[in-house]
């Protein structure tokens, strides 16, 4: 019995994070010949379900009442709605009430590390959850001599000039307000930011630092997929200083495309990335600059083999095996074999989270 990745709403969450999973989970099935349907039917095993919006919530209604089981990922919580978009603070306790909603209409629930899912089980849902990567496409996203001198040539930077890059919406729980503060302190060191956001859904607080912002931080914009693997190869540094996340997809890009990577100390990245074997991790900003400093200086240890390989253990390969490990602890009787491909997921778009 084939598997329906529903993909209603992907225009909407097409450039973030959710949008980049819905991708990720065609081609991890795709991996163990795990067959796709192009709709929902009786012989349908199961529905993924990715998003929170109304006809998300009506897709999984009719499969619940056709007997189809519904496997509904968590990629939004409470906790990583704040301090978002303009009104999110306000509106954090109503948007927690809605997700449990939606996800109770899961037979299953699943989400991307045993953070987000120990987030989850203090929502009460009564629901199976399973932690499982959105995973990473180890064989895109790889080092390359060639990218680098393309990103290189395109922004018109030396060989020996560094360069820090960070990716995502420009939204305050990604730490833009810091970044930029770091850019300030650093002029001698270019940085850019990859992804957009319509400056009407960001405060005005943050509006107003971007403005300021320092000359030698570019606002790149949103890029495609080819033009952000440039855009790992050519950098020094990733930093990525999100406050709250579930997983973090471009961590395990840049983490695959060899790197060095330095991230917030958060709880998310406890147990499966490890401050000086896979990543470098800092707490304050004076962490933050300390190790920027040493790390572009080639003073603090080479990582890039540990971060690869923290990025092949969420390869979608392993996501692929995770996912035929839970339909067989649930019961859902998926057919291995020829794939159907959905016709939505076909536009290979890029997503920044």
């Amino acid at each position: 019995m084939p598997i329906y990745l529903y993909t209603g709403g992907l225009r909407i969450v097409k450039k973030s994070g959710v949008g980049q999973a819905i991708l990720h989970q065609r081609k991890a099935l795709e991996t163990v010949d795990i067959q796709m349907d192009t709709r929902l039917s009786p012989s349908t095993a199961a529905v993924h379900i990715n998003t929170v919006f109304p006809d998300s919530v009506l897709m999984a209604i009719w499969a619940r009442l056709h007997q189809v089981k519904v496997v509904y990922y968590a990629h939004s919580t409470m906790e990583d709605f704040r301090c978002s978009f303009r009104g999110s603070n306000l509106m954090a306790a109503f948007f927690k009430k809605w997700i449990i909603f939606c996800y109770r209409l899961g037979d299953v629930v699943l989400t991307p590390t045993e953070y987000a899912k120990g987030l989850l089980e203090s929502y009460g849902l009564q629901r199976p959850i399973y932690s499982i990567s959105n995973g990473v496409d180890t064989h895109a996203f790889h080092p390359s001599a060639a990218r680098r001198t393309a990103f290189r040539k395109k922004y018109r930077l030396s060989e020996s000039e560094p360069v820090v890059i960070s990716v995502g919406h420009m939204m305050e729980r990604k730490g833009i307000l810091d970044y930029i503060a770091l850019a300030s302190q650093l002029p001698d060191v270019r940085f850019f930011w990859f992804g957009d956001t319509k400056p009407w859904l960001l405060p005005g607080h943050v509006r107003r630092v971007i403005k300021q912002a320092p000359p030698n931080l570019t606002f790149a914009g949103y890029i495609d997929q080819e033009q952000l693997k440039d855009a790992y190869c050519g950098a020094d540094l990733f930093a990525f200083l999100s406050k709250e996340e579930t997983e973090g997809i471009v961590v395990l890009e840049a983490l695959a495309s060899e790197i060095p990577v330095l991230i917030r100390d958060i709880p998310v990245y406890q147990g499966w990335l490890t401050d000086g074997e896979s990543v470098y991790k800092a707490a304050t900003q004076n962490e933050f600059l300390r190790s920027m400093i040493e790390i572009l200086a080639k003073k603090r240890p080479e990582l890039s083999a540990g971060g690869r390989q923290a990025a092949e253990r969420r390869s979608l390969e392993a996501v692929g095996n995770r996912l035929k490990e839970i339909y067989a602890a649930e019961k859902i009787d998926v057919h291995e074999g020829l794939y159907h491909l959905n016709r939505h997921l076909d536009n290979g778009a890029m997503i920044q989270k």
